[in-house]
């Protein structure tokens, strides 16, 4: 398979070994055994009292300080990795801003073996599960498959299938880049509920002056110079003003990259959001590759291959 569209090289990877778990005493944590005995009454004519600090389940508190997925928390828990304020934890624990959260190395060591891999997925794979008879991204994710230019301490092994998952959905007629992690916090930082990262595309399109295509066999459109005969008032439209599933659309960076060819930077990703966004100003889309997401570009990647992410790389 060959890759119509070129972008820069991105580095590779190490991995370490964990060490082995200790063995905890389990206790209750200082700051659940305050909040169930509760303070006593004020004497009268006192001020009063500060207004208690709202509580967290441990595992939401971790995923915010970005130690770890909330999945993760629960497990690191279950093995006695985990103490707050210097007490082994339990599961459901409530915690304070206050409190201490300390991990044991154990869980350190098994996060560093986690792997998070980049895909240059072709047309025709769906992201996640098959559907239709089309075979899932990960099915691309195979010794023969690496990039012979990966240069990762990382082996191949079964284990790293175990929880990876896609961090993002690329349709099946698009190619370009496509996350899948089993390290909780890359997933979070890519598509949590506050994630506003960054992700580049080049666009190929068409220009249907007269907006119809839902018929686009009675229309000519525009296939060369599209950016001459296209209005700038529509482009402006493009980075912001549209709507979709009747929400207004976050703000993108919209331009030119050649006459046929558009760059576009979402921060959000709806589904096909490019290609519906595209409709509503006349173009078709007739190519779409997505070369960035955060600070890790697709590279020389070829189409179809996969590299693993390095631990100095950051999205």
């Amino acid at each position: 398979m060959t890759d119509p569209l070129k972008t820069p090289p991105s580095p590779t990877s190490s991995a370490q070994t964990p060490p082995a778990a200790p063995v905890f005493r389990r206790a209750l944590s200082p700051g659940a055994a305050k909040a169930a005995a509760g303070g006593a009454k004020p004497a009268p004519g006192a001020p009063p009292a500060a207004p208690a600090k709202a509580t967290s389940r441990l595992n939401k508190r971790m995923a915010e300080l970005g130690m770890c997925s909330r999945r993760e928390a629960d497990d690191w828990v279950e093995h006695g990795w985990v103490k707050v304020n210097g007490v082994v934890a339990e599961m459901g624990l409530q915690v304070l801003p206050t409190d201490k959260i300390e991990v044991d190395r154990a869980a350190k060591g098994k996060q560093a073996n986690q792997v998070t891999i980049l895909i240059n997925k072709p047309m025709g794979f769906v992201s996640s599960q098959a559907e239709d008879g089309h075979e899932p991204a990960v099915t691309l994710f195979t010794p023969q498959n690496r990039w012979m230019d990966d240069n990762a301490r990382f082996f191949w092994n079964h284990s790293q299938l175990v929880g990876l998952a896609p961090c993002g959905r690329l349709d099946i007629d698009s190619i370009g880049m496509l996350v899948m992690t089993q390290d909780g916090r890359i997933a979070r930082q890519l598509i949590g509920e506050d994630s506003n990262m960054e992700k580049e595309y080049l666009v190929r399109v068409e220009y249907y002056a007269d907006g119809n295509l839902a018929n686009v066999s009675t229309s000519k459109p525009v296939t060369l110079d599209v950016q001459s005969a296209f209005p700038p008032a529509l482009l402006a439209k493009l980075r912001f003003g549209l709507s979709l599933d009747g929400q207004p659309l976050k703000r993108a960076k919209v331009d030119w990259q050649n006459p046929e060819q558009l760059r576009f930077v979402l921060t959000e990703g709806k589904k096909r959001q490019i290609r519906r966004m595209c409709e509503q100003v006349g173009l078709k889309v007739v190519g779409l590759k997505r070369v960035r997401i955060g600070n890790i570009v697709l590279g020389n990647l070829p189409l179809g291959q996969w590299r693993y992410l390095a631990p100095h790389e950051r999205f």
